[in-house]
Formats: structure tokens, C-alpha cells, sequence
């Protein structure tokens, strides 16, 4: 019985395999048609929507030909199939199609398309001043993650404590995070701290400061920029440290108050240590959300004065929205995945070395 169902499967397994390989062949030639032209006469190819569709069929017949091969384990990956090749269409190939935009001279204002210019692109960025200028701000705006971390555990043990309306400042503190960040670019860059009317400007001159302009000189523009920031996100880190500070068993800092441990060293021996795991999950989101920071820029300083607020997402922005060079700033924006790519596997390596003793 078993020797016939492998004779009646073999034409099955047969079918499904050439099935897929015509329609990977297939794919294949739409995709070199696209890229390189090859049917640019006929007028199709003059969008992406042929390789849509013709990914589209490829992903029906590879799932229809996995299952004449493969049976009943075919079926079996159907469950999870569409979701990997939902991926593949949303985060991989967008990633390949940008990198090949990358390689090549593309600027809108030109009527020319794009033409291949090979590593162009990367030697400019390479020798670019304004863009390593940027990548050193990001050092900088990444650094002052230690100082907000420092004032939202500060406000997590001030908010776990028993004082009066507690509940209303837990609420109040998520007040900034939940506001816009242009909203909050233009409340208070642009209102609260305009040099002229604005009453912190005003508020500043009372305490002796003769020319309050936060964002006219490089230093304090950048400070200026990472506290606006900071303001919007440090409730965010202390409710995370919050709800960690809650969740510590309270038999531990019970036995210290009975063995007579102080104030300070029942923080640092005890309460920080414990609150690693929780202070490490606040850190990384907090270097994910930072590593983003555009649109407060964009709104308030445009990353002047001469490039002194700019971050890298900001100023691949004003690539494209100034000078239209498509290719140069998606370049710029492979190179910034990549080093956040490395960046962040290295620290989560790091992070993972230095907790396995503590497990």
C-alpha cells in the first residue's frame, strides 16, 4: 500500500516541482526585466506593478507546489508560508530595491531617470563633512540618554513612594509622551522659547541671561533640542522603572530596614541591581526612539545653525525635500541601518554577556 501511494505521488511531487521552478523562472524574468530594461520598448515595465503581480503568482504556485511535493507536511507550512512571504514583500525586497536605488544617480529636479553610478554615492558620503557632523550630534543626542535615564529613576522612586495625589502625577507624568512632537515643537520652540516674546526667553532674562536665543549658537541649540526631546520622553522610561520598582518583592527591602541597611546602600546594593533587567529594557527603547529623532529638529532649527542640531534622519530628510537626490540620500539611509544594524547587536550582545553571571 505504501510502495502504490509513492507510485501515485510521484507524478504530484513531479508537478509541484516544476511548477515552482517555472514560476521562481518566471519572477526571475519579469524582476531582470524591470531592473534592466529589457522590455522597457513594450512600455510594461515602465512601473513596479508587473513584478507585483508576477510575485503575486509566484508565492500562489509555490504554495499550491509545496503541497503536491510535500504533502501533508506541505499543508502543514501553509500556516506560517504566508506570513514569512508577507515579509519577504514588505521588508525585504523594500530593503533590496533601496539598496539598488543606492547605486545609483537619481535627483528629481533632473528629467533624466535613474543611471547606475556604482559606489559614487558611498565615496561621497564617505568625504561628506555635513553628514559625519550629523552622525557626531547622534553620539552626542545618544550620550544624554545616561541623564534622562538618571532623572526618570529619580521620578520612579519619587512616584513609588506614599505622597499625596500619587495617581495624578503617574497620569500627569504620560502627559508629554502622548502630545505630538511637532505639536510640541511649535508650543514650545517656537512659542515658549522664542527669543523675543517667549516667557521662558523672558523668564531667562529675569535671571540675569542678557540674550536668551536658545538655538542661535551651536551648543545651545543642541542642548535646547535634547531637552524639548527629553521632556517628551523621560515619562515614558520612568513609568517602565515605575512599574519595575512595584514588581521587586518587598521581603528584600523589609529584611534591609530590619538589618539596619541605610537609605543609600539599600539602593545601590539592593533596588539597583534588581532593577537591571527593567533599567536595560528602558535604555533600548530609549536609544530606538532617539535614534529617530527628526521632526523636532525639522520644526525648530531645520538642523542649523550651520548644521549644529542636525541627526542623521533629519538631514537624509532635507536631502530629499531640498535637493531632490534620491539616490545620494537613500545611500545615506543604508549606511545609517547598517551602523544601527551593528550597533545595536553589539550592545544587546554586551548586555546578554553581562547578565548571564547574574542568572
Amino acid at each position: 500500500m505504501n510502495a502504490e501511494q509513492t507510485l501515485r505521488s510521484r507524478p504530484a511531487r513531479t508537478a509541484g516541482g516544476l511548477m515552482i521552478l517555472a514560476a521562481t523562472a518566471g519572477l526571475v524574468a519579469v524582476v531582470a526585466g524591470k531592473v534592466f530594461g529589457l522590455g522597457g520598448a513594450a512600455g510594461a515595465f515602465e512601473t513596479w506593478r508587473p513584478v507585483l503581480y508576477a510575485y503575486v503568482v509566484w508565492c500562489v504556485f509555490l504554495c499550491w507546489g509545496l503541497v503536491l511535493r510535500r504533502g501533508e507536511a506541505g499543508r502543514q507550512l501553509l500556516f506560517i508560508l504566508p506570513a514569512i512571504l508577507f515579509i519577504l514583500a514588505v521588508a525585504v525586497f523594500p530593503t533590496l530595491f533601496g539598496v539598488y536605488i543606492a547605486l545609483t544617480d537619481w535627483n528629481l529636479s533632473s528629467f533624466d531617470g535613474p543611471s547606475f553610478n556604482g559606489a559614487a554615492n558611498l565615496v561621497r558620503a564617505a568625504t561628506d563633512p555635513y553628514f559625519w557632523n550629523a552622525m557626531a550630534n547622534m553620539a552626542f543626542y545618544i550620550a544624554a540618554i545616561g541623564a534622562e535615564y538618571a532623572i526618570a529613576f529619580g521620578l520612579a522612586l519619587l512616584l513609588n513612594r506614599e505622597i499625596r495625589a500619587r495617581r495624578f502625577f503617574r497620569i500627569a507624568f504620560l502627559i508629554p509622551f502622548m502630545l505630538s512632537p511637532i505639536a510640541v515643537s511649535w508650543m514650545i520652540g517656537k512659542s515658549m522659547m522664542e527669543f523675543r516674546f517667549g516667557p521662558v526667553s523672558n523668564f531667562a532674562r529675569l535671571l540675569g541671561w542678557d540674550n536668551p536665543a536658545f538655538f542661535a549658537s551651536p551648543w545651545a541649540a543642541r542642548i535646547s533640542i535634547e531637552v524639548i526631546d527629553a521632556w517628551m520622553f523621560i515619562p515614558l522610561m520612568t513609568i517602565l522603572l515605575l512599574a519595575g520598582l512595584q514588581a521587586l518583592p518587598r521581603e528584600v527591602g523589609e529584611a534591609a530596614d530590619i538589618d539596619g541597611v541605610n537609605a543609600w546602600q539599600k539602593f545601590w546594593k539592593i533596588t539597583f541591581p534588581l532593577m537591571l533587567p527593567v533599567s536595560i529594557t528602558a535604555i533600548v527603547l530609549r536609544i530606538i526612539f532617539k535614534l529617530k529623532l527628526a521632526d523636532i529638529v525639522i520644526a525648530i532649527t531645520a538642523g542649523g545653525p550651520g548644521g549644529a542640531t542636525d541627526t542623521v534622519t533629519s538631514f537624509i530628510y532635507r536631502e530629499y525635500r531640498d535637493r531632490s537626490n534620491v539616490g545620494y540620500g537613500t545611500m545615506l539611509a543604508v549606511i545609517y541601518l547598517i551602523v544601527i544594524i551593528i550597533c545595536m547587536t553589539t550592545l544587546l550582545r554586551a548586555l546578554r554577556r553581562h547578565r548571564q553571571p547574574l542568572a
